[in-house]
């Protein structure tokens, strides 16, 4: 049911959304396309950031819990956290340098 109702709601907001996108403005009307990218990327920057530090909480988690089960693994554990960890930070690097691009043109 739960599942049911967030699919309803994303439609919902999806095709409410819609109209807004459907016709730009004048050159010489000052148009709004370059307010709305600057939205976008701020909303897109804080997905990308909010979710990468909710994955870089898990993996430190689970880091955690596996040097107290096992502290003899600490070096395999460790290489493996610090690699996962650049690995998720890099992607939300990369949607900053995507943004900068896209907010330029």
């Amino acid at each position: 049911m739960r599942k049911l109702q967030y699919l309803f709601m994303t439609l919902s907001a999806l095709f409410l959304a819609a109209p807004a996108f459907a016709q730009t403005a004048g050159e010489g009307a000052g148009g709004t396309g370059h307010g709305l990218v600057a939205i976008a990327a701020g909303l897109g920057m804080g997905l990308a950031a909010g979710l990468c530090g909710l994955g870089q909480g898990r993996a430190t988690a689970s880091a955690t819990e596996a040097l107290a089960r096992n502290p003899g693994a600490r070096a395999g554990i460790l290489l493996l956290l610090t690699l996962g960890l650049a690995f998720m930070e890099s992607l939300s690097l990369f949607t900053l340098v995507i943004i900068f691009i896209k907010v330029q043109y």
